[in-house]
């Protein structure tokens, strides 16, 4: 397998396509990810700081960082992509990998998650390993939002596979944020409640200045609201704005804090505010087209994403245009329903009154 260290573009319609197939592994489990070939997926190696690089296979981007003390991860891709993703991580440091973050639930950022903490090992102090074994350092913690691990423990659907129980993450956090010291700096995992999903993180890497988003932000796709999992739109744009509290930018806006995106090219801050406007003008128009009582049918006639479509847009796929304007429809409805119509004040007759011909 060839890793090649070196920035290059990422194949948009790749990237689609694995954003698609991993929420249909959401709750699915690994069936749709087997129907892939995986054989010619590469993973590119992109150095983002000296100790942080990104990761690009076929499924979400993973994030890395590497120091004294270990390697954490975050994000795993698709699981068959296991054995490519940890030489990629092994060819940039042989340190043991301490920590797996999960950003979200969805399968192409979980996939490898089994393998990835199995070839690592947490840390114990005081009489932890006394008390359980060996089995308490045995693998890396896989840490995420508790929302994460009540989704994918929750019974399946019908018809759809139990999601692994080595996916699910061995450490959640259930407030605002979670935080410590690895390799000399602070990481800091800040939950972003109702969002992409409701159990969206974001991973900021203090020191190192790097941000790694998960789904809240990409390059290539509308937001992908994720009802059936507690996403919003106004969520998405809140989080979206925190991303934008962490971030600084160098000149002109270009540069300073480095973003991870889900999916897609290494940004900056000014990709997040382009993403971040875009989302809230697109909400907005729907808003208004809702208080004026307009229909679905006919907010998607006034196409109210025209401008972004060439970037963003598709008609095919699992996440279309039209599902993104139908998503935002629903919830403004919800949120904001049309002012009833008003009486009729007609002249019509009633019983008492006579007509002409009578």
């Amino acid at each position: 397998m060839s890793i090649r260290l070196r920035t290059r573009a990422v194949r948009g319609v790749m990237v689609v396509a694995a954003v698609a197939t991993g929420a249909a592994l959401a709750v699915a489990g690994r069936a749709v990810a087997q129907q892939q070939n995986f054989d010619n997926v590469q993973i590119d190696t992109v150095k983002v700081r000296d100790n942080v690089y990104m990761l690009v296979g076929a499924g979400g981007n993973t994030t890395v960082m590497v120091g004294e003390e270990g390697i954490l991860v975050v994000d795993t891709q698709f699981a068959p992509l296991s054995t490519k993703l940890l030489a990629a991580i092994r060819a940039v440091s042989q340190a043991p990998i301490r920590y797996v973050v999960s950003t979200h639930l969805h399968g192409d950022h979980i996939g490898g998650n089994e393998a990835i903490a199995k070839a690592g090992r947490t840390r114990a102090g005081g009489n932890v390993v006394g008390d359980l074994g060996a089995g308490a350092t045995s693998q890396a913690a896989v840490i995420a939002h508790e929302n994460v691990l009540t989704r994918l423990s929750a019974p399946p659907a019908a018809g759809q596979q139990a999601v692994p129980f080595a996916l699910w993450p061995t450490e959640t956090f259930f407030n605002r944020k979670r935080e410590f010291l690895f390799n000399g700096e602070a990481v800091q995992i800040i939950h972003q409640p109702k969002a992409h999903t409701d159990g969206d993180s974001v991973v900021f890497l203090r020191k190192s200045d790097v941000v790694a988003t998960g789904d809240l932000f990409t390059t290539v796709m509308y937001p992908f609201i994720d009802v059936a999992n507690g996403g919003t739109i106004n969520g998405e744009i809140a989080a979206l704005n925190a991303i934008l509290d962490i971030t600084v930018p160098s000149n002109v806006n270009e540069g300073g804090t480095m973003v991870v995106p889900g999916h897609g090219r290494l940004s900056d801050e000014q990709d997040v505010i382009e993403y971040r406007d875009m989302a809230t003008i697109v909400r907005d128009r729907i808003k208004e087209y809702v208080k004026r009582g307009m229909t679905l049918d006919q907010v998607k006639a006034k196409k109210p994403t025209l401008d972004f479509d060439p970037r963003y847009g598709t008609d095919t796929g699992f996440w279309t245009t039209a599902a993104f304007v139908e998503t935002i429809y629903k919830e403004m409805v919800a949120l904001n329903p049309p002012a009833p119509a008003p009486a009729s004040r007609g002249r019509g007759r009633t019983q008492n009154q006579k007509g002409s011909g009578e």
